[in-house]
């Protein structure tokens, strides 16, 4: 079995048991990862592990990148709206044996590492809906 079908297995069996989150962003992820540790090689030289805080950044730059103004449209559609989320795809994908961690990973590593409004919808807006927003969303 290629690894790739190993993937979509995985995957399916995820997705089968916990629908929190969509199977495309199980292979956004995936993709994303892959550019991020691509990004990281060809900045220090070697590739290596990516810490949770590294993946969720090369994340987000992968959704600006592939979707731009759309991006909190298709997370959102995915079930994704926190990085936490992030952590628990990829959780879900260790678990399933599709992924490794080290000693030194944790969940926690995915927390709060950037807001999703901040980061795909305040840029595309107006500045004069900007401060709006902003308010709306200190609300308790």
């Amino acid at each position: 079995m290629s690894d790739e079908d190993a993937f979509s297995q995985a995957v399916s069996a995820i997705c089968g048991r916990d629908q929190r989150y969509d199977a495309d962003a199980y292979f956004f992820l995936k993709e994303g990862m892959a550019k991020a540790v691509e990004q990281v090689a060809k900045a220090e030289g070697k590739q290596r592990h990516l810490t949770g805080q590294e993946l969720s950044l090369g994340l987000r730059d992968h959704a600006l990148g592939e979707f731009g103004p759309m991006a909190m449209t298709v997370m959102a559609s995915w079930g994704i709206t926190k990085t936490e989320d992030f952590g628990n795809m990829v959780y879900s994908l260790i678990d399933a044996g599709v992924f490794t961690k080290t000693g030194a990973d944790s969940h926690q590593d995915f927390a709060d590492v950037f807001d999703f409004t901040e980061t795909f919808v305040l840029p595309y807006l107006p500045e004069s809906l900007k401060p709006a927003l902003r308010k709306k969303e200190k609300k308790p």
